[in-house]
């Protein structure tokens, strides 16, 4: 007979839009024990499990605390409501708690007031679909004033419940069937309320229950807090003046996208501690990174530390439902002993209404590894430079083709290429050779492709290395100073000597445009006080409690394109609120990059 032994959940809080899948442990009929399902479309020996989850539904709903979504929230900010931001922004739990966001919940106001009555749809798309409590929310006794803008507000806590009376089958609670699998993912009718999940084995014939239900119960159902919008800046004031709100729009321009998600393998408590369970899950943190790209609306998506599980079973499918095309190069496994599906790899997307594919390159640095030792390491040293060399790392390297045109009535039979190169240098500090060798690899080899078709270039990536290092240098100088401090470690010999490290491409670093601008404003004003000025970097795209420092980069050749905007960098307080990334918030510990280009006429390399 088939029997449940045990059943638990992944996470006790349930939060809108995010799968939950409890753990259900069967004893099968063969005595077996098992965590597969037995559905009652295959059933086992005349058996099969069938499941129920019910919405608990009480005489009061709830409203949750925007910044401690697993608190009860006690004040609405009236301004939010005015303004019309979503409103489960607009709720807190304790004065201190909306005193303490006061810097950052005000910039919710700002934003809204620049949002349009008629952009309904892109407030929507920017504050998160899934922020929405739903209908039948009444703000009466909520309250707050905020008319001195700059200062903390004042408060007045809530007399009077936030929900009406809820309607009900009976006095206290009553149970509303909501799902009939084993899975489920909570709507927005279900916030402030618990969940139900219901398992039991049946006899497939009778349908009658051959054991006993059970039950577990989750926490009140959370809003899946969404990151306030980051807006393009623009650095480029050639074409104009461009709302710093707005996306840029005209033809011949395109957006590249750069963005270490942090892999489900490396997301573990241990590492992440600070982070909540429930929003280091991997069913939360998809939907929050899928909503946060897609919401970016670029035209090509670097995408690092991607499973190969991951992207065939998500990101490949629900970025075609967005018009992406999709390309992968999973990393080598010579190092990498885990789950098969758990290994990480590196992920381009394209709009297929914008370019379509050309050629695709997949570079093997295990491979190159190889050729090197066989070509300058002696036969009684190979087995050790292997064994230093091998990182299982790779780079994929597509060539695209634009569908619209750069080059106006004097060239317009002209075909527009781009080639994208996306990697992730992953390299142990200590072995700061091998890391210079490997980009110093991918280098040369995207020279061989410059010289071939001579075309514009883009190189993305997370290389591990922070503005000053021999890495960086290499990317955005063509060369490395002999005497710089990373060379002293080459035991294998392999950058000797130094001078062959250079390269002929024209790199730039795309945010390096922040600080080269000589315009003007607050906006840009704001985007300078977070770089280096000594780098000419961001002062971080990577911040965790251990580490903060810039190790992702956007490279592009400055002869055949130019900067028009990029995403307006964060300021690490707004971060540090959270401890460090990833947060419920931001669901990486790396920051997206995001540069739009336009290519320009050149005289060939």
């Amino acid at each position: 007979m088939l029997s449940v032994l045990r059943v638990h959940l992944p996470s006790e809080i349930p939060v809108v839009g995010c799968e939950i899948t409890p753990y259900v442990l069967l004893r099968r009929p063969d005595n077996s024990i098992s965590n597969e399902d037995v559905p009652e479309s295959a059933p086992i020996n005349g058996y099969c499990m069938r499941y129920k989850w019910y919405r608990v539904q009480s005489d009061r709903k709830v409203a949750v605390c925007s910044v401690h979504p697993t608190e009860q929230a006690t004040l609405q900010c009236l301004v939010c409501v005015k303004a019309k931001v979503p409103t489960a922004k607009s709720f807190h739990c304790t004065p201190k708690c909306f005193s303490d966001a006061w810097q950052h919940h005000r910039a919710l106001h700002e934003r809204a007031s620049n949002i349009s009555n008629e952009n309904g749809t892109e407030e929507e798309e920017m504050f998160g679909r899934f922020s929405s409590t739903g209908s039948g929310v009444t703000n009466a006794g909520i309250s707050c004033s905020t008319s001195n803008i700059g200062q903390s507000p004042s408060l007045s806590n809530a007399s009077t419940p936030i929900y009406p009376t809820a309607v009900t089958e009976r006095s206290g609670d009553s149970l509303f069937e909501v799902g009939r699998s084993r899975t489920y993912t909570p709507t927005s009718d279900d916030i402030g309320y618990a969940l139900k999940f219901e398992c039991v084995a049946i006899d497939a014939e009778t349908r009658i229950p051959v054991g006993n239900a059970i039950t577990i119960m989750t926490s009140r159902v959370i809003p899946a807090p969404t990151p306030t919008p980051r807006r393009m800046i623009q650095v480029n004031d050639v074409l104009g003046h461009m709302d710093p709100d707005s996306r840029i729009a005209s033809s011949g321009t395109f957006s590249v996208l750069s963005y270490n998600i942090l892999s489900d393998a490396y997301a573990t408590s241990e590492s992440y501690s600070y982070c909540p369970s429930w929003a280091l899950s991997w069913p939360y943190r998809r939907q929050n990174l899928l909503r946060e790209i897609v919401g970016y609306h670029a035209d090509i998506l670097c995408l690092q530390e991607v499973q190969s599980d991951h992207f065939e079973e998500f990101f490949a499918p629900e970025l075609d439902k967005h018009g992406y095309q999709a390309l992968y190069k999973k990393k080598t496994s010579e190092v990498y002993s885990g789950n098969p599906n758990a290994i990480d790899g590196c992920a381009t997307f394209f709009r297929r209404d914008k370019f379509s594919h050309v050629k695709k390159y997949e570079v093997e640095f295990n491979k190159a590894a190889q050729s090197l030792t066989d070509a300058v390491i002696q036969p009684g040293q190979k087995k050790v430079a292997l064994s230093r060399l091998i990182k299982d790392n790779i780079a994929l390297i597509v060539v695209l083709e634009a569908k619209f045109s750069n080059h106006g009535a004097d060239n317009p039979g002209k075909r527009q290429l781009l080639c994208v190169a996306n990697t992730h240098v992953n390299v142990h500090q200590d072995h700061k050779d091998v890391k210079l060798w490997q980009v110093h690899t991918l280098l040369k080899g995207l020279e061989k492709i410059a010289v071939s078709a001579d075309i514009p270039m883009l190189v993305c990536g997370d290389f591990n290395s922070v503005p000053g290092s021999a890495p960086h240098a290499l990317l955005a100088m063509g060369k490395v100073d002999q005497l710089h401090p990373d060379l002293a470690i080459d035991p294998l010999g392999i950058l000797r000597p130094p001078s062959k490290l250079t390269h002929q491409l024209p790199l730039v670093s795309a945010y390096s445009s922040f600080a080269r601008m000589m315009v003007v404003g607050h906006s840009l004003e704001q985007q300078r006080k977070r770089m280096d000025p000594t780098t000419n970097e961001p002062l971080f795209t990577n911040c965790t409690r251990d580490f903060i420092g810039t190790v992702d980069y956007i490279f592009y050749t400055a002869d055949s394109l130019t900067v028009e905007s990029l995403l307006e960098l964060l300021d690490e307080e707004s971060l540090r609120k959270d401890t460090a990334l990833p947060s419920a918030e931001w669901s990486s510990d790396h920051l997206a990059l995001l540069a739009e280009f336009r290519c320009k006429p050149r005289v060939r390399r």
